[in-house]
């Protein structure tokens, strides 16, 4: 990205040197995070401002281009709020939403997307990963659903893209979101697949850039770095990463044990999920004692979805999925790892947290 910044300044819908310069940068980098999904084409990738522009993108524009075909959409009750906004906004206008519930692991029941399946479906929007719990949805087996039928499927894969391997074709997907940010690539850039057979308008007006798919100039040298990221999370790196966050709920929940700290995971520990994420119920201690105590220790912790870490409603996907009178709801955190945690991190964590939770139940 430094490279960029300092030597290439043109607009890569110049046709002049400095402008080819940065195309050359642009179609590289598109031409690696196509690879990455296994999508047919190069130009199926359009660069968005991040996942929140894709999904919104994804969602709405599927919704107005095809509401002569039908005006039924399906979701997940525990969707990232990218997606469950754009599916309240499309109430407003008409459209009818199915919002699948989850069980205690965080999964629907396949059962119930083919119950709700209808001629004039036309979009299925499911997350790959849920980015509280960590439960990795049946995206295969959902595509493989939706496939024979008039809807599209788009997938949320914010959570998942860099640490899960994804293919679109194998799976059927005809829109996925994803933001750099989450596998160390820089913020405010993402991408959006888009399926050849897709058509759908902009959702930004203006110029020509991204083959008309999404006016704006482009970001030349986080896209530079986005396409780096990518290279550097190759399968293997993926598999490592995977195997060292699972290592650190291990490292949590056997620390937690040994201390003999009342507590439960919400959803469930499998080598299938994310492992990136994990969320423990803290029995009868308030989530917001807990937080404030934990960032005066240099601990970074939330409640929920970074995205909503400012507001006090309670997480809708714990709600999904225990019940709104669940105490789960106001006692239970969400601890994330990144490529930079230790083992020496987890230790302190755990140590804190004991100290914290005792202080907090008076023993």
């Amino acid at each position: 990205m430094t490279e960029a910044m300092s030597n290439v300044f043109g607009n890569a819908s110049s046709t002049h040197f400095h402008g080819r310069q940065a195309r050359a940068i642009l179609d590289n980098s598109r031409h690696v995070i196509a690879q990455s999904i296994n999508a047919k084409k190069d130009d199926e990738i359009v660069f968005t401002s991040g996942g929140t522009e894709s999904d919104n993108t994804a969602i709405i524009e599927t919704a107005l281009a095809r509401k002569s075909e039908g005006k039924h959409l399906i979701t997940t009750a525990i969707e990232h709020e990218a997606v469950l906004k754009s599916m309240e906004y499309l109430e407003t206008l008409g459209f009818e939403i199915t919002y699948l519930p989850v069980d205690q692991r965080g999964l629907i029941d396949l059962n119930d997307l083919k119950d709700a399946l209808r001629p004039d479906t036309i979009l299925v929007s499911i997350m790959t990963g849920n980015n509280e719990v960590g439960s990795h949805l049946p995206i295969h087996e959902i595509g493989e659903l939706v496939e024979p039928t008039n809807a599209w499927f788009h997938t949320d894969a914010v959570q998942a893209y860099g640490l899960i391997d994804i293919d679109v074709q194998a799976d059927k997907i005809d829109l996925l979101s994803t933001s750099a940010h989450k596998l160390n690539g820089p913020k405010f850039l993402g991408f959006l697949y888009r399926s050849e057979e897709v058509k759908i308008p902009s959702l930004l007006k203006g110029g020509d850039q991204e083959l008309k798919r999404r006016a704006g100039t482009e970001n030349i040298p986080a896209i530079a770095g986005f396409a780096e990221a990518v290279e550097i999370v190759n399968a293997n790196e993926k598999k490592i990463r995977q195997e060292k966050y699972y290592g650190f709920k291990q490292q949590i929940i056997k620390g937690l044990q040994k201390a003999e700290i009342e507590f439960e995971v919400n959803g469930e520990i499998t080598k299938n999920n994310l492992q990136h994420v994990i969320n423990i119920w803290f029995k009868g201690c308030k989530r917001d004692a807990l937080l404030t105590n934990l960032d005066l220790n240099g601990i970074s912790a939330s409640a929920g979805s970074a995205c909503t870490a400012g507001s006090v409603e309670p997480s809708h996907v714990l709600t999904a999925m225990y019940g709104e009178d669940s105490p789960r709801i106001e006692e239970s955190l969400r601890f994330s790892f990144g490529v930079e945690n230790t083992s020496e991190d987890i230790d302190y964590l755990i140590a804190q947290l004991t100290k914290i939770i005792k202080k907090n139940r008076g023993i």
